[in-house]
């Protein structure tokens, strides 16, 4: 059966060779007669498939060694909670930077645990870009922003300076596509949906001097202290999830890591970019500020919308409509995207620009 190209937001693309090796594992891990999803998490071959994770992911990101590795779940979402949660240590306010919908969310869950100050946003011009000019607090807690804005394609290129506060970044849909500094962050997290694994694992990446502080209140399973102490296994974790995500950052390394894909990305990218900035598409993102993995892009009349996805879909593509909240076309191409998809999109948009131009 041929595979189609999946353009999805998340759940996304998983690489081709990590599903093959799943399946040959399916019934029988490494001759244990189980196959991971019937294993404890207490047992030696699951914590031996974790650990193999934590340490591959370590090593892809160069992860110092006072940082913990938690793998959780709930999502991205749930972190919008738990960062607070966490985080505040006291202290009754936090800075956010709002570029998008996620960015508008996490804000709204923080109203519940904090006084929430917006050091910069992009609304005035619809979150087209990515803010440069940043008002911080003095007193604030930590500082948080989406760094890769999934539905509106804003990604930050550069990582922002925020002093004595934590940086803390929601790197949901950008998560393992290029190189990037962890020193610089107090905390990272990431659902794994989009460049890591399945749905279901949420990563994050939190410097240890940050543990120890959740409100009074915090259900234990959220405390991040709690989780590290038990090796994220104070319930039981996403067992499978995890071990899949193993595979991809193994897939990773063997690829030559993040240098690798972060070059594969950009080639990815330049070939939609190009075919949008040729005429006919429009792209509503400044271009110092357009994402590598979600490209929304726009027809110079909505009633081409429906024919453009129905022959997108005829060509082996799918999953190209934008979010609800924006309309338009989005093609999101994280790292299991070959370039040969996004040649195919790209050679289909041409096609369709000279028949309806």
């Amino acid at each position: 059966m041929q595979r189609l190209f999946n353009f999805s937001a998340g759940p996304a693309m998983l690489p081709a060779e990590v599903l093959s090796r799943a399946g040959d594992e399916m019934l029988d891990w490494h001759g244990s007669g189980m196959g991971v999803m019937e294993m404890s998490h207490r047992g030696k071959e699951f914590m031996a498939i974790a650990a193999d994770a934590e340490a591959d992911l370590r090593e892809l990101l160069a992860i110092p060694k006072q940082y913990e590795v938690l793998f959780l779940q709930g999502g991205a979402t749930l972190q919008f909670a738990q960062v607070p949660m966490n985080l505040l240590r006291g202290r009754r306010a936090a800075d956010y930077v709002v570029t998008g919908e996620w960015s508008k969310k996490a804000v709204k869950e923080a109203k519940n645990y904090c006084e929430v100050r917006v050091a910069a946003s992009s609304e005035d011009r619809a979150f087209s870009y990515a803010p440069r000019d940043w008002q911080l607090s003095a007193d604030a807690a930590y500082v948080h922003y989406c760094s890769n804005e999934t539905i509106g394609g804003v990604e930050f290129h550069w990582i922002p300076e925020t002093g004595a506060a934590p940086l803390v970044a929601d790197a949901s849909s950008h998560f393992l596509s290029r190189p990037l500094d962890v020193s610089k962050f107090g905390l990272i997290y990431a659902g794994a949906q989009k460049n890591a694994g399945p749905a279901g694992l949420t990563i994050v990446l939190v410097r240890e001097d940050l543990l120890g502080g959740a409100a009074k209140g915090t259900p234990s399973v959220l405390d991040y202290k709690l989780q590290a102490d038990a090796d994220s296994m104070l319930n039981t974790p996403a067992t499978y999830a995890i071990y899949v995500a193993g595979l991809v950052f193994k897939w990773l390394r063997q690829l030559g890591g993040l240098a690798e894909i972060e070059r594969r990305n950009v080639a990815k990218a330049q070939v939609l970019y190009d075919a949008i900035d040729a005429g006919f598409y429009a792209s509503p993102v400044d271009k110092a500020d357009r994402s590598r993995m979600n490209v929304p892009f726009r027809l110079p009349d909505e009633r081409l919308d429906a024919p453009f996805l129905k022959g997108a879909e005829e060509r082996g593509m799918v999953q190209l409509k934008g979010h609800r909240s924006v309309g338009g076309m989005r093609a999101s191409i994280y790292n299991a995207m070959p370039l040969e998809g996004c040649a195919r999109l790209a050679g289909y948009m041409r096609e369709f620009a000279a028949r309806h131009g």
